[in-house]
């Protein structure tokens, strides 16, 4: 038999995959995340993450100047300060690294998006997302005030995004509130509205020093078994006032990037986590995969699941592959 259909014409060549490509990655898809550290000129290497550093606000403004030249326009920060406490305090310390870094930001790249991430775990000395009960249980309602009050601070210092990623119930609307009635009505909301309980953010916490002391995070982030409950999460931040909505982590939930992505009238964001890129690395750094082309591919299937924007540690090496890769003149 002859077959009828061959799909396959229309692969024959670079010049017909381009062609009817569905899919396309640019440099602007994605947000390079930064990690946020007192001082100057500090450059810390993060050990289970190749390429990233903890970085003092000059040294962030050197890395979002490439960033910016190979077309990335949105960076995600997040604070690692030199002392924690209970309450976690420092998360809206106006004199704190992660307003110090949107300060030197605004002024070195105006036209650079920056959003902040809003979370308690970085600052608190038991690594939990929220304030603690007597009993060690994270408290829920008395978090909303403190994590408000953090997004307040970060906006104040020009944050054009603020990100709760800590997963309390009610967060969006009552940093929207706090937003609101400080005059920062223009101040989006990205917020984490699905976020799991995974086994991959391992590499974070050990460039953020933020791994619980006690217990885990499961009492608050969500199942890895529930995809239902995904769709509930996102409507109820939707309804809060979130901007937009975001999945984590994005590699191992592209079912529910697509099914959340499908369910919203509002941009999606999808994070492709700690883990996820370190295990890339770690297989390239061995032979056993072609790491650049993997990473590219990852985030190719991201963007097709759903996602309008990608945050990824690999966002600038990506964007410089794309931008050698549309700068070569057509033969």
């Amino acid at each position: 038999m002859i077959p009828f259909e061959r799909p396959r014409r229309l692969r024959r060549n670079e010049s017909w995959r381009d062609a009817v490509r569905e899919t396309v990655l640019r440099p602007s898809d994605l947000v390079l995340p930064l990690f946020a550290v007192p001082g100057e000129g500090v450059r810390q290497p993060v050990e289970s993450m190749p390429g990233v550093h903890r970085s003092s606000p000059d040294e962030i403004v050197a890395e979002v100047g490439r960033a910016r030249a190979a077309g990335v326009r949105t960076v995600l920060l997040f604070g690692v300060p030199d002392h924690k406490h209970d309450d976690g305090r420092g998360a809206w310390d106006a004199q704190g690294p992660v307003p110090a870094a949107i300060r030197a930001l605004r002024d070195a790249h105006p036209d650079v998006l920056i959003w902040a991430d809003v979370c308690l775990c970085e600052y608190t000395s038991h690594g939990h997302c929220g304030l603690l009960t007597d009993r060690g249980e994270v408290d829920n309602d008395a978090s909303l005030p403190l994590l408000s009050r953090t997004a307040v601070a970060y906006a104040e210092a020009g944050a054009h995004a603020v990100a709760p990623s800590d997963m309390m119930d009610g967060r969006v609307g009552a940093i929207r509130e706090a937003l609101d009635e400080r005059g920062h009505t223009e101040t989006a909301i990205v917020s984490y509205a699905v976020k799991y309980a995974s086994a991959f953010y391992g590499p974070f916490r050990d460039a953020a020093d933020s791994a619980p002391a006690h217990g885990d995070r499961r009492g608050y982030q969500m199942d890895p078994a529930n995809a239902r409950e995904a769709l509930r999460e996102a409507r109820l931040d939707l309804e809060e006032g979130a901007d937009v909505i975001m999945v984590k982590p994005a590699g191992h939930y592209l079912d529910v990037l697509s099914a959340v992505a499908r369910e919203s009238d509002r941009p999606m964001a999808a994070y492709q986590v700690s883990g996820e890129y370190a295990a890339l690395k770690a297989a390239g750094e061995r032979g056993w995969i072609d790491a650049d082309r993997a990473i590219d591919e990852s985030l190719l299937c991201i963007r097709r699941a759903g996602a309008d924007l990608i945050v990824t540690y690999a966002a600038i090496e990506v964007a410089e592959r794309l931008k050698r890769l549309h700068s070569t003149p057509f033969r």
